[in-house]
């Protein structure tokens, strides 16, 4: 199969099931690199990370930054319209559903088990990003058990949850730059 349509069908596939915004995409691009080898779970992270502290919807960055980092410019336009494509023809066809019948029960309760579908993607998400970030899994095999623990990104993690918990007026950016400096400094790599 042509790498384009490939990357159409994958980032279309991945915005048609990924309820809840773009950290609901995450575990379909978990399983994207498990099936087609495209990149590996450690780049998977890094293009959070990038995604994260690049203007946008971290969805439609991780479009861009997978088809681009497989077939360059013509790749990046096509995985971005690959993943927005069928949640523009579902939204407007929501669109029309809720202008008729908002107010029917039946409508409300999809709508609510909708939010827990989204909420459970956004954790699982997170739990895959904290698992590969904050344990070394890896030295469990090796009987290394000092190094199964990442405390220095264990300790960011910490201060970063509490700080933006304090401090809620905080842009998100700044923590994000901060971190990345924390990670130069200290030698995170």
């Amino acid at each position: 199969m042509d790498l384009y349509l490939k990357l159409f069908l994958e980032f279309a596939k991945t915005g048609l099931f990924a309820i809840g915004g773009g950290m609901a995409t995450i575990p379909f691009l978990t399983k994207m690199s498990d099936e087609t080898g495209w990149f590996t779970h450690m780049e998977l992270l890094n293009m959070i990370a990038v995604s994260e502290s690049t203007p946008g919807p971290i969805g439609v960055n991780m479009a861009s930054y997978v088809g681009y980092h497989l077939a360059g410019i013509s790749g990046s336009i096509v995985a971005t319209v690959g993943l927005v494509f069928p949640s523009l023809i579902i939204i407007l066809i929501v669109a029309q559903f809720l202008k008729r019948f908002g107010d029917s029960p039946i409508v409300k309760a999809v709508m609510y088990g909708l939010r827990a579908a989204s909420a459970g993607l956004i954790a699982a998400a997170g739990i895959s990003v904290a698992k590969v970030t904050l344990f070394n899994v890896k030295a469990l095999g090796t009987g290394n058990w000092g190094g199964f623990l990442n405390i220095k990104a264990i300790i960011l993690a910490v201060i970063l949850f509490y700080l933006t918990k304090k401090y809620k007026k905080v842009h998100p950016v700044a923590f994000l730059a901060a971190s990345a400096i924390i990670g130069v400094v200290f030698n995170f790599a």
